[in-house]
């Protein structure tokens, strides 16, 4: 396929590949391949050795099981051309503006419900619908500040919805710094290219908060709640507060008082109007959900309810990120926005209906089954390359509770050329598109974040599970304006940031803080759950 020693063996490629169609080069990819070709295999190594210590300096990491990691960044970036942009662009925009749609009337007048369109019971028996928010309007109508939807490239080369993050979405982090790190790793690569800029998520996000706030409330004070640093998100939870220019708070930094949240600090106590916070909704506030919770706010709810304080996003947002319910966004975008979907799902049985059901146990051999609750791949079973015994105790488990699973076939996911032991080799791809909500416009991140398998024929793309990430580059129109200048996250991302915000009380003593450590690690899930 090509003279260079890093793309020898690099072909055949079955289903989509990103960089090659048949023998040749998409036009997209020219200048990379023609950049890496000239660098030849040494090179390539000794910056892509760079770039992993660059990493592991500043601290760049995400926890597994308690340890943290450098986040495995490759050095060959993922193009994508602005047509096929401007697609995901404006279905990822239509899906966040049903599933707002749909959160407000499922936790109000349901007329969903009273229409048909979904069952009552999909709704109310997802282990995220909390009916303790019920009837709380948010101050601008927003419930998904933050949304982070999974897609893949099916064999065609047509991006496809896998599921929706719109609890509390992580790895938008690793956007901001993964593009900072790879424009130094690769200049003349960089160089070559007009790519649309990433450096103004933060200014988005915090505008959008702002804007989130309760009424009449014109200078709000915006915070971000962390479980701490214990959880395996907590990179991103300092990043994004030092570049929004907000206090890193945890619970036992905020109290409330005649409902009003209020942070304490060496001045006292001062008023918080917006809360981002990075915790779960069962551990966001112990009156209402975990008594036992260590991480929360007591009262927090009851603060939300009296228009007192807006919590990004709003708990019960998962209800929208239960795979069963992501059978029936295609129907609900007809429904609130009178539009055929832009972006289609993956095709899925509901195996909690009879028929569908009976499809599926006859065909357990053939399908991908995940539980509709699953994070970090776990519990995921491919039935081709399941054993016998795994599969009849999967059929054991749908059996007793049909309701928990979901069917897809698999897919082969798109592929784009990865360093690796033996030279640059196709590998399984995702990508999460990120977007901010402000209540009058849905802003699609340009990019988002590209999660790479990096073993061989490996469908699954969590990082736990061996996978790392790519720099994603939307290439700009030659009429688009020119950028005034990104301006990237510095070279030591965390440095500088508090471990806490506030004075940090020690509460209980050495049982809470073991009951934080336990409880933190886990909280951030979410950059874990994906795909085949």
């Amino acid at each position: 396929m090509d003279t260079s020693e890093l793309f020898d063996g690099y072909g055949p490629v079955i289903g989509f590949d990103e960089m090659f169609e048949g023998s040749g080069v998409r036009p997209s990819y020219e200048q990379v391949h023609r950049s890496f070709s000239s660098m030849g295999a040494d090179e390539v190594r000794l910056r892509a050795d760079s770039l992993a210590s660059s990493y592991l300096e500043q601290g760049v990491t995400f926890g597994v099981e308690g340890e943290e990691r450098p986040f495995p960044l490759d050095i060959a970036p993922r193009l994508i051309e602005p047509e096929d942009w401007d697609h995901v662009e404006q279905g990822v925009r239509q899906r966040v503006l049903a599933l707002e749609k749909f959160l407000a009337d499922a936790y109000g007048p349901g007329e969903l419900f009273a229409d048909g369109v979904v069952p009552r019971d999909t709704v109310v028996t997802s282990p995220h619908y909390h009916r303790v928010v019920a009837g709380l309007e948010p101050a601008n109508g927003v419930r998904i500040h933050v949304a982070g939807v999974d897609l893949i490239r099916d064999g065609n080369g047509d991006f496809r919805v896998l599921e929706d993050n719109v609890r509390v979405p992580s790895g938008v982090s690793y956007v901001m710094t993964n593009r900072r790190a790879l424009s130094a790793a690769l200049p003349e690569a960089f160089a070559d290219h007009r790519i649309r800029p990433v450096s103004h998520y933060s200014q988005r996000l915090l505008a959008a908060l702002r804007k989130a706030a309760p009424a009449g409330v014109s200078d709000p004070t915006v915070v971000v709640l962390t479980p701490g640093v214990y959880n395996s998100a907590y990179f991103e939870h300092t990043l994004l507060a030092r570049t929004m220019g907000v206090e890193l708070v945890e619970g036992r930094d905020l109290v409330c008082r005649s409902g009003r949240v209020m942070m304490r600090t060496t001045q006292g106590l001062e008023p918080v109007h917006v809360i981002y916070r990075r915790i779960d909704d069962e551990f966001l506030d112990p009156v209402q959900f975990r008594p036992d919770s260590a991480l929360g706010v007591p009262g927090i709810i009851n603060a939300a309810r009296a228009g007192h304080v807006t919590i990004a996003n709003a708990v019960g947002n998962g209800v929208a990120d239960d795979k069963l319910l992501y059978t029936y966004v295609p129907d609900l975008i007809r429904y609130y926005l009178s539009e055929e979907p832009i972006l289609r799902n993956v095709d899925t049985w509901r195996v909690g209906e009879a028929d569908q059901r009976e499809e599926v146990l006859d065909r357990l051999d053939e399908l991908v089954l995940k539980p509709v609750d699953g994070s970090g791949g776990k519990g995921i079973v491919i039935g081709p390359a399941a054993s016998k015994v795994e599969l009849d105790e999967l059929r054991t488990k749908i059996l007793l509770d049909p309701r928990a699973w979901i069917a897809q076939p698999v897919i082969s996911l798109s592929t784009v050329p990865t360093l690796v032991e033996d030279g640059i080799r196709p590998r399984h791809v995702d990508l999460r598109p990120f977007a901010v909500h402000d209540g009058d416009d849905v802003f699609v991140l340009p990019g988002g974040l590209t999660r790479v398998a990096l073993p061989e024929g490996e469908l699954i793309v969590n990082s736990s599970r061996g996978g790392g990430s790519k720099d994603t580059w939307v290439l700009a129109r030659p009429s688009d304006p020119e950028d005034e200048g990104e301006v990237a996250p510095s070279a030591s991302p965390v440095a500088g940031i508090s471990q806490s915000a506030g004075p940090a009380l020690d509460m209980e003593g050495a049982d809470i803080h073991v009951q934080e450590q336990e409880q933190q690690q886990q909280q951030g899930r979410d950059l874990e759950e994906t795909s085949c």
